[in-house]
Order: C-alpha cells, then sequence, then structure tokens
C-alpha cells in the first residue's frame, strides 16, 4: 500500500511534514494546532479559542482524509497549562457525546509545546475502506 499525506486545508506545518500519513485505512496525524485557516493559518488568541480552533482541525483533518470523526481510535493531547483540561472537556464532550461510543484520549501538561501554541493535539484513526 502507498502512503499518501494528508493537509489540513488552510493550515499548514513549518516544518516540512504532512498534516497526516495514511496508509490504508489507517492515518497518523502529526501535531494538530488552533491555527485558524480563516486568519491565514495564524493561532487563535485565547485557550478557549485555540481549543475550539483545534477541535475544528480535527474535523477538517478527518474530512480531508475521507472520514469523519466517527473514524478516530485515539487522540493525544498537550496543553500548557492544566487548566486547559476543562477547555478539552468541553469540545471534546461536543464531538463525542456519546459516552459509550468515544475514542481513547490521553492528555500531558507541559511547557513543550510549539511556539504560538496554548496546546496541540494528535489523532489515530482507522477510516472507511
Amino acid at each position: 500500500m502507498k502512503r499518501q499525506s494528508i493537509e489540513i486545508p488552510g493550515v499548514h506545518h513549518t516544518n516540512p511534514i504532512p498534516s497526516a500519513s495514511k496508509i490504508g485505512p489507517f492515518l497518523a496525524s502529526g501535531s494538530i494546532f488552533g491555527k485558524d485557516p480563516d486568519k491565514g493559518g495564524a493561532f487563535a488568541e485565547t485557550a478557549e479559542e485555540q481549543c475550539a480552533v483545534m477541535f475544528a482541525n480535527i474535523r477538517r483533518l478527518m474530512e480531508a482524509a475521507g472520514g469523519t470523526t466517527d473514524h478516530v481510535l485515539k487522540l493525544e493531547v498537550w496543553v500548557k497549562e492544566p487548566s486547559y483540561r476543562a477547555l478539552v472537556n468541553k469540545q471534546w464532550l461536543a464531538m463525542f457525546p456519546d459516552e459509550h461510543a468515544r475514542p481513547a484520549r490521553h492528555m500531558f501538561v507541559t511547557a513543550d509545546v510549539s511556539p504560538g501554541a496554548l496546546m496541540q493535539c494528535a489523532v489515530l484513526a482507522v477510516l472507511p475502506a
């Protein structure tokens, strides 16, 4: 099977890497940020806005890959501040309201996120054939 690079429309990494890579039904993303494609790919200003845009970018990525957020198997999230967990939980519950059909999730609190980012995430997904 041939590897395919997937991009989030309107959002590009500064490094020479795609937003995600897909082989067969499997998709693994790199870092997904709160970069707003409607603002030239700039970071949203507040943590709440970055979180909302980050989750919107998950949706954009999954659509670009030919799937939906229903195909997300695991989400890993890195936040700069422990208080951002509540922001992530708000968006998480909106995206995955069914408590019996949510992906796995792992959160890390670290200062080691990309410059300008208050949080970032990575997705593992299994797409439809």
